[in-house]
């Protein structure tokens, strides 16, 4: 899907059909369920399901200090609401003149006048305008007043707590539940980034590691992971350490991605990995043996759950 990003861009055919504002961040299952709606709204009114998102994120510009990592780079999440049925994703360049629109400004100047929407889907904690100002309430009334449909979407709940961004990254980035994650987003957690020259120490043990630097998204805690590395049409089974390694005395901490059963070099491309499940935490070993006999059964376990998760079957 090509993203927009500019309304001046923006097709005709984009236009007159029904808009979801706003991140988006991760595309987890609260999102689809709000897309499902967006989708059949769409249908109602004739027109494409378009999301508006935001390039940064707006608290990237106003507190920057307070801005978690995301979940997603840009692309990535046009192609997961793609997947959901999506035909339009805006990611508009966040700038202060954007943040200063008041609700009514916004709504008039974007969804109204830019996006022509017919109808909008959007969730009830929904916020909008110069210091957020406007809410769900504040949306009733103005498209009541333009005559837009509207609909508020009711969050989803999973284990008795609301699916959201900021459950997900807990999860990911405090605890390395990637697991308890992917149940909750609609697609494993990824995170991308460059394959670097390491020490490679990984090779002389028997697993060369692809170390992979330039990561743009929140990083998992330190730990040992079965995932897939994403190689051209590809996904190939991996053993992915992140962290340290205190064997060698070595602290600093890196992502070690060991392609499992895979020999070409992957120096200088772009990698994408994600991640399945969590093996195991990183933890010193007495001897370079012991160390191998340990990575040597992480490895066949995340082969095994690696496939099962490619087969469907876990």
């Amino acid at each position: 899907m090509e993203v927009i990003r500019h309304l001046d861009d923006l097709p005709d055919q984009a236009r007159g059909g029904a808009v979801s504002i706003g991140n988006f961040d991760g595309v987890h299952r609260g999102h689809a369920a709000l897309i499902a709606r967006l989708v059949a709204s769409a249908k109602q009114v004739g027109g494409p399901a378009v999301v508006f998102t935001f390039d940064p994120h707006p608290v990237r510009i106003l507190r920057p200090q307070h801005c978690p990592p995301p979940l997603t780079w840009t692309h990535r999440k046009a192609e997961l609401l793609s997947r959901l049925g999506v035909d339009y994703v805006v990611a508009y360049p966040t700038d202060e003149a954007l943040l200063r629109l008041s609700a009514r400004e916004f709504f008039d100047r974007v969804v109204v006048e830019s996006l022509g929407a017919r109808a909008m889907v959007e969730g009830p904690n929904f916020n909008f305008g110069h210091n957020r100002e406007g809410d769900a309430q504040a949306l009733r009334s103005l498209t009541a007043d333009a005559g837009v449909a509207l609909e508020i979407a009711e969050p989803v709940e999973i284990d008795g707590q609301m699916v959201s961004s900021s459950r997900i990254r807990r999860l990911i980035q405090e605890e390395g539940a990637v697991g308890q994650a992917r149940q909750l987003l609609t697609a494993p957690y990824r995170l991308r980034g460059i394959v670097t020259h390491g020490a490679g120490r990984g090779a002389k043990l028997g697993f060369p590691t692809a170390n992979v630097e330039g990561i743009d998204t929140l990083m998992p805690a330190h730990g040992v992971y079965c995932g897939l590395a994403n190689i051209g049409r590809e996904r190939l089974p991996a053993a992915i350490n992140l962290g340290p390694n205190p064997t060698f005395q070595d602290m600093s901490a890196k992502v070690e991605v060991h392609v499992i059963d895979y020999d070409k070099t992957l120096y200088g491309r772009p990698l994408e990995v994600d991640f399945i499940d969590r093996l195991r935490d990183v933890r010193s070993f007495n001897s370079p043996e012991e160390l191998i006999e340990q990575v040597r059964r992480d490895v066949l376990e995340a082969d095994e759950t690696a496939r099962c998760f490619l087969l469907g079957d876990c």
